[in-house]
């Protein structure tokens, strides 16, 4: 089973994860949809791309595979991170 440290990766101190992970979530809807950031002026815009989301299966899975191709650690093999990064409480420098 693949073990990842979950706690390091959505640290606050790891905001370059953050980051692309909430990049990972929202780019690939604001796409989709034709919009851009700037788009987005209102909370009703905001409720209306969401509903919009939700209701389409294919942008859910497209969406969700994009966030999960960041969460594997590259430097190891399979989805799995290092027995070293599982023991890690903070963010390698």
């Amino acid at each position: 089973m693949s073990k990842i440290n979950w706690k390091v990766r959505f640290n606050s101190k790891n905001l370059t994860f953050i980051f692309r992970f909430i990049g990972a979530l929202l780019l690939p809807v604001l796409a989709y949809m034709g919009l851009q950031f700037q788009d987005i002026t209102s909370w009703n815009v905001v409720g209306s791309l969401l509903l919009d989301f939700v209701k389409n299966p294919y942008l859910v899975g497209l969406t969700l595979l994009n966030a999960l191709n960041i969460i594997p650690d590259g430097t190891t093999k399979g989805l799995s991170d290092s027995y070293k990064a599982l023991k890690y409480e903070q963010p390698n420098k």
